[in-house]
C-alpha cells in the first residue's frame, strides 16, 4: 500500500500507538530503512488526525457543530483555553452579550459577534475553550477545530499570570489538526537538486492538501495582575506577534483591533459617481488579489457579464493622480476610487447600487 492509504480507519487508540512508535524509532536510527520509514509514520499520522477531526461525509449525517453561518468581510477566531477572557474581549470590543464568569467553560458553543472597523465588517467568533486533547475529539475539540480552520485570522488568547506553557500546548493542539500558524503553503515543484528544499512535514502537508495556514496573533490578557518587567518581557517575545490587553482595565484593546486590521489585509475601494465625491464612509472592502472582476460581484452577481470598462484613481492606476481606463482583470489596490457611468445597467439592478456603480457596461 502507499504512504497515504485511501482507507485508513481513524481512531484516538491507532494514533497513540503511532505517536509511541515514532517515538521509538527517532531514537533507533537504523529503522531509518525499515518498513515503514519515519516518513510513512508521519504521513499516516496525520491522515488518521484529519479523519478523526473531519470524518467521512458519507458515513452518517451532518454530526455535531457549531454551524455558524459565515458573514461580514472577513473571520476571526479567538482561540484559547477555558476562562482566558474571550468572551469578556467579545463583549467589549463588540455588540454581542457572551456569557463570562469568574469559573471555567462558561462558552459551550461559538457565539458571532461583529466587529466594526474602519468601514469593515468583521466577524468575530468567541469559540468554547480548548482542553488538551482538543485534537482528538477531547473537550468539542473536533467542533472547535472545524470553525477555527475557516478563519482569517486566529487570536490565540493567553492569560498573563500563567505560564508561557500555555502557548505551546495551544499550538500543538491546533498543529495536530493541519492548521499551520503564520506560515504560506510551500512552493512545491518537482526537480532533481543537490540540497535544500522542503522538509518531510511540508511535504506531507502538500500531499494531504487539506492544511490550512492561517495567520496568528498572540493576545495575553490580565496584564493589570502580572509586574511592569513582565509584561515588558511577554511583549518582546515572539517577534512581535505578543499583544498584551486588560480586558477588566480596557487596555491595548485599540492596538489589539488596529493589529487584527492589519493582518486581516483586507483592501478597501470607493465608488464614485461622476461629479461627485467617493463617499468615503462606505468602502468595498475585498481580500488582497482582488481584481475589477471581484469589485463586480461584490455589487452584484450579473454586473461582471455586462462589463465594458472602468476607471480608476488611486495607487492602481499607472497614471496616478489621473485616472486610468482599466479592463476585468486590473488588480485593484487598497483606497481606489472607482468612478460610476454606467453606458446600461443589468436588468432589474437600477435601484440596487445605493453609492451607485464603478463600472462602465455594455
Amino acid at each position: 500500500m502507499g504512504v497515504l492509504e485511501k482507507h485508513l480507519l481513524a481512531s484516538p487508540r491507532q494514533i497513540q500507538e503511532i505517536e509511541k512508535e515514532m517515538q521509538r524509532t527517532q531514537k533507533n536510527k537504523a529503522t531509518e530503512t525499515n518498513i515503514p520509514p519515519p516518513v510513512a509514520l508521519k504521513a499516516k499520522l496525520a491522515k488518521y488526525r484529519a479523519q478523526l477531526l473531519e470524518p467521512d461525509k458519507k458515513a452518517g449525517g451532518k454530526g455535531e457543530g457549531f454551524d455558524v453561518l459565515k458573514s461580514g468581510d472577513a473571520r476571526v477566531a479567538l482561540i484559547g483555553f477555558p476562562s482566558v477572557g474571550k468572551s469578556t474581549l467579545l463583549s467589549k470590543v463588540t455588540k454581542t452579550e457572551s456569557i463570562t464568569g469568574a469559573y471555567e467553560f462558561t462558552t459551550l458553543t461559538a457565539i458571532p459577534g461583529v466587529l466594526e472597523y474602519e468601514g469593515a465588517r468583521v466577524q468575530l467568533l468567541d469559540l468554547p475553550g480548548i482542553v488538551e486533547g482538543a485534537a482528538m475529539g477531547r473537550g468539542r475539540g473536533r467542533q472547535v477545530v472545524s470553525v477555527a480552520k475557516t478563519a482569517d485570522v486566529i487570536v490565540i488568547m493567553m492569560d498573563a499570570t500563567k505560564s508561557n506553557e500555555q502557548r505551546r500546548l495551544l499550538e500543538t493542539e491546533l498543529e495536530a489538526v493541519g492548521i499551520r500558524l503564520n506560515t504560506k503553503a510551500p512552493d512545491v515543484v518537482f526537480r532533481q537538486k543537490a540540497a535544500g528544499g522542503i522538509d518531510t512535514d511540508e511535504f506531507i502537508d502538500v500531499l494531504l492538501g487539506t492544511r490550512k495556514y492561517i495567520p496568528c496573533l498572540y493576545v495575553f490578557n490580565k496584564i493589570d495582575s502580572v509586574s511592569l518587567e513582565e509584561v515588558e518581557r511577554l511583549s518582546t517575545e515572539n517577534g512581535g506577534r505578543n499583544v498584551m490587553i486588560s480586558c477588566e482595565l480596557d487596555l491595548g484593546l485599540d492596538i489589539l483591533l488596529e493589529r487584527i486590521w492589519e493582518e486581516l489585509r483586507l483592501v478597501k475601494v470607493y465608488t464614485k459617481r461622476r461629479g461627485a465625491l467617493p463617499d468615503l464612509s462606505d468602502p468595498i472592502c475585498l481580500r488582497p488579489g482582488a481584481t475589477i472582476e471581484t469589485v463586480c460581484h461584490s455589487i452584484h452577481r450579473g454586473l461582471a457579464s455586462h462589463f465594458k470598462y472602468a476607471l480608476v484613481w488611486g495607487k492602481s492606476s499607472k497614471f496616478s493622480p489621473q485616472p486610468q481606463k482599466v479592463g476585468i482583470t486590473h488588480a485593484v489596490t487598497d483606497e481606489d476610487v472607482y468612478v460610476s457611468g454606467t453606458m446600461s445597467t443589468p436588468v432589474g439592478t437600477d435601484n440596487f447600487f445605493p453609492h451607485s456603480v464603478s463600472i462602465f457596461t455594455k
